[in-house]
């Protein structure tokens, strides 16, 4: 736990603007090099989207891999690079879901395991297989302003060996999928082009802590929030619908 406490350590959110465009400028600290990859997402988004809109086609951009690639710099934990398992290398998982030209509804998908059978992954359908999950990173990638027009990306995290309130929600939802009445795939809907942290399920709302939330001004993304000491403290709690 300590490499997430010393991340509190680091000055107050400022980057040098020579820093934005090249790696190599990127000073020392988790949320300037964040920032950075912010940038280099949005940037190969925008790069890309004419010609998929002159040719028919979703614009190209792997969430999943800039969503990973954004909690390993903000934390430090690595993932596992080529080889198969969990997202990083502490068995923590990272969810990520994108509104930007989405064409269908962004939400979070298979959050916790559902009865997996390969040996690496091997774990029952039920809460206990939250029990060596340290945590759950999910990634939203959206938009904000009157006009929506202004991209943000927000972090929360839960703890799934210790949330209680997560749990209490999860272990609702495995019963229900050992009775038969839900699919094996856990859904959570995030608060899409909203300013709330309330994440939805129908075994319950909650209200994520918020790690990180970053906004795109003029040419580059600034730092609104960054709150690493959650990763020890941090809890989801519940919300009336």
């Amino acid at each position: 736990m300590d490499r997430y406490l010393s991340i509190c350590n680091h000055s107050p959110p400022f980057v040098d603007p020579c820093s934005r465009r090249r790696w190599g400028w990127v000073r020392d600290g988790p949320y300037q090099t964040a920032l950075r990859v912010l940038d280099e997402h949005y940037e190969s988004f925008l790069a890309s989207k004419p010609l998929a809109d002159r040719t028919g086609h979703p614009v190209p951009s792997d969430t999943r891999a800039w969503s990973q690639i954004l909690i390993s710099t903000l934390t430090g934990i690595p993932g596992l690079k080529r080889k198969k398992g969990t997202d990083l290398a502490d068995r923590s998982d990272v969810k990520g879901a994108n509104v930007w030209s989405a064409i269908e509804t962004p939400r979070f998908n298979n959050c916790i395991p559902a009865g997996r059978k390969s040996k690496k992954a091997k774990r029952p359908a039920a809460v206990a297989a939250l029990d060596d999950i340290p945590h759950i990173f999910f990634v939203m990638w959206d938009e904000m302003g009157d006009d929506r027009r202004i991209p943000r990306c927000r972090v929360w995290c839960v703890s799934p060996h210790r949330d209680t309130t997560f749990r209490k929600v999860c272990g609702k939802w495995y019963r229900q999928f050992a009775a038969g009445e839900t699919s094996n795939n856990f859904q959570l809907h995030p608060p899409r082009n909203k300013d709330d942290n309330v994440i939805r399920n129908r075994c319950g709302n909650m209200e994520f802590p918020l790690l990180f939330c970053a906004v795109r001004k003029r040419d580059h993304f600034e730092l609104i929030h960054f709150k690493p000491e959650l990763l020890t403290s941090g809890a989801a709690r519940l919300v009336e619908d």
